[in-house]
């Protein structure tokens, strides 16, 4: 039988065991906080469009919507696009702005310009890297929407070159 009195358990034991935990997760923070620094990404200005942007023109917009083959819609912003430079387009980024009634962004899109061309029976929304646009030069263009927020108004939605790439 034990006596009332008995010896403390000796916390030099417990602090010593938690010295190493300490440690080993101390330095995974510190790895993944390195990690993340070095993998960051500088910030884009998406608010300074491309200076030769300013040569492309879009017009003549029509909109229209199907349902593909899983039986989701699709909504398409088809138009002409105009090269008014001295450059070939090789390729450009689209900034799409969707409102709703009362003027507030409910959705935006970057999404790349892509152009048409008939081949076939249909006609097929190509990258401007494959059919680039010499200057002086119309096409007509097609922009994709795979889903279109509930709260858009459906008017036209506001377009702006951003990026662009010439030779």
């Amino acid at each position: 039988m034990g006596g009332l009195i008995q010896p403390a358990p000796s916390t030099e034991q417990s602090e010593s065991n938690w010295r190493p935990i300490l440690l080993g997760v101390g330095l995974v923070v510190i790895v993944v906080g390195a990690i993340a620094f070095f993998l960051r990404e500088a910030p884009k200005n998406g608010n300074t469009p491309h200076p030769y942007a300013a040569n492309i023109k879009l017009s003549d917009l029509k909109m229209s919507a199907a349902e593909n083959f899983v039986g989701a819609s699709v909504t398409y912003l088809d138009g002409t696009v105009t090269n008014s430079g001295d450059k070939t387009l090789t390729h450009a980024i689209v900034h799409v702005t969707f409102k709703d009634s009362l003027g507030q962004i409910v959705q935006t899109e970057d999404i790349p310009l892509h152009v048409l061309q008939t081949g076939g029976p249909y006609p097929e929304a190509v990258d401007l890297s494959n059919s680039p646009l010499a200057p002086g030069q119309s096409k007509p263009f097609r922009l994709t929407f795979e889903h279109v927020s509930n709260d858009w108004n459906h008017e036209y939605p506001a377009l702006q070159i951003t990026d662009v790439s010439v030779k």
